[in-house]
């Protein structure tokens, strides 16, 4: 009989807690509730907000993202405050918290920072071409933690923000065009002068090759080799034509020089064999 005495003390003691904290506890219900379709009718509106406005994507992406989680942090905090625990004493276990995380996971944060700074200088954007880490593509994505390029070869590569940040980067898309210098050798025994008039003449055709003031097209020797005269072919082009535009150049240089009766030489040495017995005599 004594121990259904102390269930009964048991059922009646933390009955009555559970009576009492009832109304924190649906306090806090309601407030999640609420809470999560404030956050969703808020995001929404941020969303419209940015259709509307012609900003970087990348940009809206973060601070959307930055929003919704601030805006979910925030609620935890009220709702954990609304079931009784006591705001000095949650602060202290979230700075504890966070401390730990932070430690580890350094190289998230520093990946983070560095999404940071890209979003803010913004070295390339959204359908930029560059060359980062080895890498050459196009952006697809920019996100907090790292950056997504397209390569030619459709793969994609993820490159975290952290070094992408604090390494070189090489934007072939912002200026708009681009100048191209190709190197090309004739034989020592050819007519530099001829081989230079096809080459101008072959660039000048082109009506994708710009033509403006400061950035004609121009042919010289750059250098003479151990086996060839190089000469260097430089002209300007948009960045839509560029490639196209190469290759076609390439493969029309090397036939007109050859219909010419200009030589592309290979690469050659002279090598001379003396006779010993011979030298001895």
């Amino acid at each position: 009989m004594e121990k259904f005495k102390d269930w009964d003390i048991y059922i009646e003691e933390y009955g009555k807690k559970l009576i009492d904290f009832l109304p924190n506890l649906i306090g806090a219900a309601l407030m999640l509730l609420v809470g999560f379709w404030l956050i969703k009718l808020l995001n929404s509106f941020i969303n419209k907000f940015f259709d509307r406005k012609e900003y970087d994507p990348a940009l809206e992406n973060f601070i959307a993202t930055l929003i919704n989680w601030g805006l979910k942090i925030i609620l935890f905090v009220l709702v954990i405050t609304q079931l009784g625990v006591e705001s000095a004493s949650l602060v202290a276990i979230i700075g504890a918290a966070g401390l730990a995380i932070g430690l580890a996971l350094q190289g998230s944060l520093a990946n983070f920072a560095g999404g940071i700074l890209i979003l803010l200088l913004k070295p390339f954007r959204v359908g930029d071409f560059i060359s980062a880490q080895g890498v050459d593509g196009t952006v697809k994505e920019i996100s907090i933690f790292n950056t997504k390029l397209t390569t030619f070869g459709n793969q994609l590569a993820i490159l975290p923000n952290g070094k992408l940040s604090n390494e070189n980067i090489i934007n072939y898309t912002v200026e708009g065009i681009r100048r191209e210098s190709l190197t090309i050798g004739i034989g020592y025994d050819d007519n530099i002068k001829q081989a230079k008039e096809i080459l101008l003449s072959l660039v000048m055709e082109q009506e994708t090759v710009l033509k403006i003031e400061d950035k004609l097209p121009m042919v010289a020797v750059a250098e003479l080799g151990d086996s060839s005269v190089n000469l260097t072919l430089r002209y300007w082009a948009k960045n839509e034509d560029f490639w196209e535009l190469r290759w076609y150049i390439l493969e029309e240089s090397k036939a007109r020089l050859e219909a010419a009766g200009i030589t592309i030489p290979y690469p050659q040495r002279d090598v001379h064999h003396f006779n010993l017995e011979t030298l001895k005599k």
